[in-house]
């Protein structure tokens, strides 16, 4: 299995404005949660639709401020706080606050990038016993998980079903993604970063039944279970985007934040092993595959990389990546 870890790696090749915005998701109209209350089925007016919700006011599940926005987004006036709670139930146990895209572009061709970033407080956390799907298509072809996988206090990526990558969920920093989505060829892959870093790709495409009816892409959260606590979660950023991608996280001016210190494993497993030594022989056991984790902090997956890759030191001692 591979390994997953964060990336703190700047791509070197940073575009501005690299592809053309076919669907724009920022808050910057909503000034108030009632303006999410201006659509509805008759009237299906603004960037959202608001349906999916539970049985309080909308100031209950949604709210806007600058204060919820990744400061280093200058262009973006306010971001989102979601929040799920017993009372925000669709159809099941289930609880969700979600908004959908409200738009006549077709978000379902070509070579597109869905760009949003999230972050989560130590007010209102989520809880990692849980599963959680955020920021999902009705197929659930790629999303983003928290509660599950091979570390559930962990921010995993899922494409075709499977953990493809994962990263520690830290209190207060803003983790942006774009999921890089070819609808012709029936890929998906991941760029990600933190703060004002620019996007890296850290998961190549691979195989997934891409699709949506550009109606179906769900800003927000669904937990499994329906029970208080509340949870809150945050979200800025949101654009839907022609290639090629834009690399860029607005100004970029936000310091990035350091890597992530490990507090559920002892102290002596916080040592990260070296990198695997050069050797001219053929490796034995698993290799590791182009961008997969090979050495850091708690890993304990193949350290040796495939034929012509090497393990790089991305964030060490957190983070060795096959390069």
């Amino acid at each position: 299995m591979l390994g997953f870890s964060w990336v703190l790696l700047a791509f070197a090749a940073t575009s501005v404005n690299a592809g053309r915005i076919v669907w724009d998701g920022s808050f910057n109209n909503y000034t108030t949660p009632a303006d999410f209350d201006r659509w509805s089925w008759a009237n299906q007016v603004g960037s959202y639709q608001w349906y999916i919700k539970g049985s309080g006011p909308t100031s209950r599940y949604l709210n806007v401020d600058a204060a919820y926005k990744n400061p280093a987004i200058t262009s973006e006036q306010r971001g989102l706080k979601v929040t799920i709670d017993s009372t925000a139930t669709w159809n099941s146990q289930m609880m969700r606050t979600e908004l959908i895209p409200q738009t006549t572009a077709n978000l379902g061709q070509g070579n597109l990038f869905y760009h949003f970033s999230v972050k989560r407080t130590n007010t209102n956390p989520p809880d990692p016993t849980l599963e959680h799907q955020v920021m999902f298509f009705e197929s659930h072809f790629t999303e983003l998980k928290y509660g599950v996988g091979s570390n559930p206090s962990n921010l995993g990526w899922y494409a075709g079903g499977q953990q493809r990558w994962s990263t520690p969920f830290s209190p207060d920093v803003w983790f942006n993604f774009a999921y890089d989505i070819n609808f012709s060829s029936r890929t998906v892959g991941l760029w990600a970063s933190t703060g004002g870093n620019p996007l890296t790709k850290v998961v190549e495409n691979v195989a997934a039944t891409t699709f949506t009816d550009s109606r179906d892409f769900h800003v927000g959260v669904l937990r499994i279970v329906n029970r208080n606590p509340p949870e809150d979660w945050y979200v800025s950023g949101v654009y839907v985007e022609e290639g090629p991608i834009t690399t860029a996280i607005g100004s970029g001016a936000v310091p990035p934040p350091p890597p992530p210190v490990p507090t559920t494993v002892p102290p002596s497993s916080t040592v990260a092993p070296p990198p695997p030594p050069v050797s001219t022989s053929t490796p034995s056991g698993p290799l590791q595959t182009k961008f997969g984790q090979c050495g850091g902090t708690g890993y304990s997956g193949p350290t040796n990389c495939e034929t012509g890759l090497s393990c790089v030191a991305v964030a060490p001692p957190f983070y060795y990546q096959c390069q």
